[in-house]
């Protein structure tokens, strides 16, 4: 039985930071919460001398890492490079993210990922499914031929996923689905999530009426606001059902977007942090493939030879950063990266007695300089 006591650092738990709080360790989990004045003096601690310790972080959009994309090879052993991968960079929970596929490529994610899950591979916490049923003018980084409207097979297979996995994310375009498809997802425990999309904000809001909840990297593979039709992005920021994602790498958003969305949404919905990330994360690769089409790397940005914008090159850490030097304050800036898209897929990520001890630990610049997985400093 190893037990050790974390001290010296503030601890972000219940949405707050706490002073004068040690953090104590045993088999991979939390084991205390104390005040450091507490601590028996036999029990030996670390003292990390400032700075902040916060649940790991989770990041809903996750499509490759460690050198791998998901759909390239779906395995178990891809979706572990992946894991690692990003819990270097401090995202201890990902949802791995199939960018449109054909039937047999979903299949054969599926089953992968039901597999990782039954081995209890860490980090992994279920399925984001981006497309195929995605609006072509909106097709981004994905192939457009590939896109199509959903099917009643579609519905029969993604219900059959939903019941393998302990979590499935569709990202879905609402002229591409009825309302009713929606419904049938929503009731087969699917978060469904709006994304790719050129449709009015009209139907953005019956999407939400029919269970959606969720809008994939706000402003990104939508029309913009104009003064008659709000569209996917006014619905996002208006209807307080709808949560988003927002790449805050000031490279898909500008910061004045990113402001201006934080300062507008209507809750209780939320907006949180996704990396958007492609297969150079955690790497120092300079170029990787994505459908046959060559990606480089080049300053904090992933394009096509063409320059079309092709994922992103980043980490949760640097969004939390980016995010409060915009303004956002310390606390929201971590919950858009833990607790908002750990409770949209049904996790608990708040550091308590009897969690994992998943953690991060910032600087007081909000600098990453120590990730634990399962108690394991990495």
């Amino acid at each position: 039985m190893t037990r050790v006591a974390l001290t010296g650092a503030r601890v972000f738990f219940g949405g707050s930071l706490h002073e004068n709080i040690a953090l104590v360790l045993e088999d991979g989990r939390i084991a205390d919460l104390c005040p450091k004045a507490r601590l028996p003096d036999e029990l030996p601690h670390q003292s990390l001398r400032g700075g902040i310790l916060a649940p790991g972080f989770v990041d809903l959009q996750v499509n490759g890492g460690g050198g791998v994309m998901l759909g390239d090879a779906p395995s178990i052993e891809t979706l572990r490079t992946m894991a690692d991968a990003h819990a270097r960079l401090g995202t201890t929970t990902i949802l791995p993210t199939l960018m449109s596929s054909r039937p047999e490529g979903v299949a054969a994610t599926v089953q992968a990922v039901a597999a990782a899950c039954d081995k209890a591979v860490p980090g992994i916490a279920g399925l984001h499914l981006e497309g195929p049923h995605l609006a072509r003018t909106m097709a981004g980084a994905h192939d457009p031929a590939l896109l199509r409207a959903m099917t009643d097979s579609d519905i029969a297979r993604l219900r059959e996923a939903a019941a393998r996995l302990p979590m499935l994310k569709v990202t879905l375009a609402p002229e591409l689905v009825t309302e009713a498809q929606i419904a049938a997802l929503v009731r087969a425990g699917v978060l469904v999530s709006l994304g790719h999309s050129a449709c009015s904000y009209a139907q953005g809001v019956s999407a939400a009426e029919a269970g959606a909840r969720c809008v994939t990297h706000l402003y990104n593979a939508m029309h913009p606001l104009t003064a008659q039709e709000p569209g996917l992005l006014g619905a996002a920021l208006d209807d307080g059902r709808l949560s988003a994602g927002l790449v805050a790498d000031l490279v898909h958003v500008a910061a004045a977007c990113l402001q201006i969305a934080l300062r507008a949404k209507k809750g209780p919905g939320k907006l949180f942090l996704v990396s958007n990330a492609m297969a150079v994360a955690g790497t120092r690769a300079r170029r990787f493939e994505v459908g046959g089409r060559t990606v480089r790397r080049v300053d904090g940005r992933l394009t096509f030879e063409n320059g079309a914008l092709a994922g992103a090159d980043l980490s949760l850490a640097e969004a939390v950063r980016t995010v409060h030097r915009l303004g956002i304050a310390v606390e929201h800036a971590l919950s858009m990266a833990t607790t908002i898209p750990a409770r949209l897929i049904g996790k608990d990520v708040e550091l308590a007695p009897g969690t994992p001890a998943d953690l991060v630990y910032l600087n007081d610049d909000l600098v990453l300089k120590g990730v634990w997985k399962a108690g394991i400093r990495l």
